[in-house]
C-alpha cells in the first residue's frame, strides 16, 4: 500500500519517512520500535508522586496566560473522583479549545515542582474513548529525523494497521507447531503492547521470522550448491600418510579431525563447501596442505587465494617448504604486481597443468587465468573477499571445484549458524604443542614512556614490535581523548623516543602498493617498529616480532585484541602484549579478562554478548545480519529456526505459495550471496 493512502500522510511526510527508509505501509508496520516509555501504570490523582505519571481524569478551568518572560501557557485542573492537580502546557495555545470539559482523558507526563506548587508539566493527552497510542501503555520510541516527531510516527503507524492487511508469511503447520501468534498480532504487539509479557510474546514471533528467513536462505543455498557436480576425489591414503609423517611435528587431534572431514567431503561427488576456523597459529595451513596433497594425487590442480600480496607470498613460501616434491616445485605465484613476462609464464603453466598449486591474490580471478583441471580452491580469511570474487574463481573449472574457506577469526557457534548456515564447519581449538601463550599486561597511559624504554633491549637484540592505534587521525567532534591515539601522532612520538631505530607507519588510507611495501620492509626488518591501525589484524607471519603494544586498548573489541596479540610470539621467542588504556581509570572487567583468558572462542562469545556481532565480525557483508529483533545470543531460538527451515525443505514446501516469505528469502540470498 502506498503511504499516501494512510490517513494524515501527505507529500511532505512521505519525503521525511523516506529518510528513515520507510516507503510503504509494509515498511511502516515493520519499523519496529527501538525502545519504549512505560506509561502503563494509571494512577488515581491522590496517589501520584513526583516523577513520570499517568492519570485518567477530566480537565476543567482551562485558561491561557503569559509568563513574565512572554511564554504562552495553558493552565487547568485535572480532576478524578479522588482529587485534583494543576496541569500546564507551554506554547500549545490550541489546548484550551481542543479539550472538552466533560470528556475523560489519559494524561502522561512529569509531575514536578513548578515555582510554588506541584503541577503536571506538558503531559501527553488522549481521550479515553480512543485506542491509546501515546499514553497509558508501553509507548514505542522510534528512530526519527528532523521534521518528524515521535507523536506523528506513532499516529501514522496506528493508521497503517487500521487500513493495511498484513498477510501471514509462515506455513500454518509451523505456526501451530511453534505456538506462534499471528504475524499481524505480533507486529501490532511490537508497536503497541498491552503488557511486558505481551511484548515478549510478540518479540519471539518477529525474532523467529527473522531467523527462519536466514536459515531458509542458507538451506536453499546449501541445496543449490549440493546440486552441482564436482570431481569425486578419493582419499589417497599412502600419499597423505607419507606427507603427514614427513612433518617435523605431530598434528593435534583437531587438525586430524578437520583434515579427515575435508578429505571425506571431496569424495561425495558434489562440491565441498567447508569453513575451517582456528585461532592465529592453530595450524590451519597444514590442514589445507593435506587437502592439496590429496587433490594433487588425483591429478587435479589447487588454488590458494589470500587477501593481500604479501600474505599470499608468505603462504607460497610456507607451502613450498611444507609440500613434498615434485608438488612443491610446481607451485606458481600470481599477483597483479608481476611484470607481463612473469605473468605470461605463470599463466602458461596454469593453463597447461604444469602448475599443480597456484597461490595468489585477486589476480587469480582475473580474465586470462585459465586452469586445466581445478579441483580445490582454498580461500584464506574468506570474509575479506566479496562473494562475486569467490564465484569467479569457482567458475574457472569445468566442474565446480571443492571450496575450503579459512578464517582466524574465532566465531561463536550462534554467529556461525546464522552467517555460515550453508557451510560445513570445522574448528581447530587446540594449539600446536610447544607454542606458549602471549603474556598480556594492562598499563595506564602514564606508564607509556617507561614501556617504550623497556622495549629498547629487545630491539637491540634484533627483535621487532607492533604498535596498534585505534585512529588514523583524531576527530574532536566525535571523540576527545586526553591524549592522542592516532597513528600519525604516535608515530611522530615514537620516532623521538626510539631514536636509532626505524619506525614504520601503516594505515588504511595509504595506497595498496604503499601498504604492501611498508609491511614487506617490516618483514625484512628494515623497520624495527611498525605503528599501524588494525590493518595488521589479518597480516603476515613475522616470527621476529615479539611485542604487541595496543594503544587505547579499551576502544577495541575483545576478539580484535586477541587477534592482534596473535601476531606476535610466532617464532622461537615468547610474545608479550601490552594493553595501554585510553585514560588513567580503573580497567573494566572486559579488559581484565584479556589478562587471564587466552581462548579466542571464549573471548568471542563474551564479546558477542557484550558488544554484538560487529565487534567480532566487523567486516561482514552489509545486510548479512539484518536482525532487528532477534538476538544473536539466543542460541535456543536460532536452533529452533534452523530445525524448522530444515523441516520446511524436507516437507518439499514450495516458496511460491508464500510470496512474502519468498521475497524476503531471495533478498537474503542475494545480499549474503553464499551460494
Amino acid at each position: 500500500m502506498d503511504l499516501r493512502e494512510i490517513k494524515g500522510i501527505g507529500e511532505s511526510a512521505v519525503k521525511l519517512l523516506a529518510k528513515l527508509d520507510i516507503r510503504s505501509a509494509s515498511d511502516l508496520v515493520e519499523n519496529v520500535p527501538r525502545d519504549y516509555d512505560d506509561y502503563s501504570k494509571v494512577q488515581a490523582v491522590r496517589d501520584i508522586r513526583p516523577g513520570i505519571v499517568t492519570v485518567k481524569a477530566k480537565i476543567s478551568s482551562l485558561k491561557p496566560k503569559y509568563s513574565k518572560k512572554g511564554l504562552h501557557m495553558t493552565e487547568g485542573l485535572v480532576m478524578d473522583e479522588t482529587g485534583g492537580v494543576r496541569v500546564v502546557w507551554f506554547n500549545q495555545p490550541y489546548r484550551a479549545k481542543s479539550i472538552k470539559p466533560d470528556e475523560e482523558y489519559y494524561l502522561s507526563g512529569e509531575f514536578a515542582n513548578n515555582y510554588k506548587y506541584l503541577v503536571l508539566n506538558n503531559p501527553v493527552i488522549e481521550p479515553v474513548s480512543n485506542f491509546p497510542v501515546h499514553t497509558a501503555r508501553l509507548v514505542p520510541k522510534y528512530k526519527l529525523t528532523k521534521g518528524l516527531s515521535a507523536h506523528q510516527l506513532r499516529k501514522y503507524t496506528k493508521s497503517a494497521f487500521d487500513k493495511a492487511s498484513i498477510p501471514e508469511i509462515l506455513p500454518s503447520w509451523l505456526i501451530e507447531q511453534k505456538k506462534l501468534e499471528s504475524r499481524r498480532d505480533a507486529l501490532f504487539g511490537m508497536h503497541f503492547p498491552d503488557t511486558l509479557d505481551a511484548l515478549r510474546i510478540a518479540k519471539r514471533r518477529v525474532a523467529f521470522d527473522e531467523l527462519f528467513e536466514m536459515m531458509l536462505a542458507s538451506q536453499l543455498n546449501k541445496k543449490e550448491f549440493a546440486s552441482e557436480s564436482a570431481a569425486n576425489i578419493s582419499f589417497s591414503k599412502d600419499a597423505v600418510k607419507s606427507f603427514v609423517s614427513s612433518l617435523p611435528y605431530t598434528l593435534t587431534n583437531d587438525q586430524r579431525k578437520s583434515a579427515w572431514s575435508i578429505l571425506q567431503d571431496m569424495t561425495q561427488g558434489y562440491p565441498m563447501n567447508r569453513l575451517l576456523e582456528g585461532d592465529v597459529g592453530s595450524g590451519k595451513t597444514v590442514v589445507a596442505a593435506i587437502a592439496i596433497v590429496n587433490v594433487d594425487n588425483a591429478g587435479l590442480q589447487s588454488a590458494f587465494m589470500a587477501p593481500t600480496e604479501i600474505l599470499a607470498r608468505q603462504h607460497a613460501t610456507v607451502l613450498c617448504d611444507l609440500l613434498p616434491e615434485p608438488l612443491a616445485n610446481s607451485v606458481v605465484f600470481l599477483s597483479g604486481s608481476m611484470t607481463k613476462k612473469q605473468k605470461d609464464l605463470a599463466l602458461a603453466k596454469i593453463a597447461s597443468g604444469e602448475a599443480k598449486l597456484v597461490v595468489g591474490t585477486h589476480a587469480l580471478i582475473q580474465s586470462g587465468v585459465e586452469f586445466k583441471s581445478l579441483g580445490l580452491v582454498v580461500i584464506d580469511e574468506q570474509h575479506r573477499f566479496g562473494v562475486e570474487q569467490r564465484k569467479k574463481l569457482q567458475s574457472k573449472a569445468a566442474l565446480v571445484p571443492h571450496v575450503l574457506n579459512m578464517t582466524a577469526t574465532p566465531i561463536p557457534r550462534s554467529l556461525t549458524l546464522t552467517l555460515y548456515g550453508e557451510m560445513s564447519v570445522s574448528v581447530i581449538a587446540q594449539k600446536p604443542p610447544g607454542r606458549s601463550p602471549t603474556d598480556t599486561k594492562i598499563l595506564m597511559p602514564e606508564q607509556r614512556q617507561q614501556l617504550y624504554k623497556q622495549l629498547v633491549p629487545d630491539l637491540e637484540a634484533g627483535r621487532q614490535a607492533f604498535v596498534v592505534c585505534p585512529l588514523i587521525e583524531e576527530d574532536p567532534a566525535v571523540f576527545k581523548p586526553s591524549r592522542s591515539l592516532s597513528v600519525n601522532a604516535i608515530h611522530k612520538q615514537l620516532e623521538k623516543w626510539l631514536k636509532g631505530y626505524s619506525v614504520g607507519l601503516l594505515h588504511g588510507k595509504m595506497k595498496g602498493d604503499e601498504k604492501e611495501q611498508v609491511m614487506q620492509d617490516f618483514v625484512d626488518n628494515k623497520h624495527q617498529v611498525l605503528v599501524s591501525t588494525t590493518v595488521v589484524e589479518v597480516g603476515v607471519d613475522v616470527p621476529n616480532a615479539t611485542t604487541m603494544i595496543i594503544e587505547g586498548a579499551d576502544r577495541f573489541g575483545l576478539a580484535q585484541v586477541h587477534q592482534l596479540r596473535g601476531r606476535v610470539g610466532r617464532g622461537e621467542h615468547a610474545g608479550k602484549c601490552y594493553l595501554v588504556l585510553t585514560d588513567n581509570q580503573n580497567p573494566s572487567r572486559r579488559i581484565r579478562l584479556l589478562e587471564r583468558e587466552t581462548d579466542g572462542f571464549k573471548l568471542a562469545e563474551y564479546d558477542l554478548e557484550l558488544r554484538g556481532p560487529g565487534a567480532i565480525y566487523g567486516t561482514m557483508q552489509h545486510g548479512a545480519l539484518d536482525l532487528r529483533v532477534a538476538k544473536i545470543t539466543d542460541t535456543e531460538l536460532i536452533t529452533e529456526a534452523r530445525e524448522s527451515a530444515e523441516e520446511f525443505m524436507t516437507r518439499g514446501e514450495n516458496l511460491l505459495e508464500y510470496p512474502q516469505l519468498k521475497t524476503r528469502v531471495e533478498y537474503l540470498r542475494k545480499i549474503t550471496n553464499l551460494n
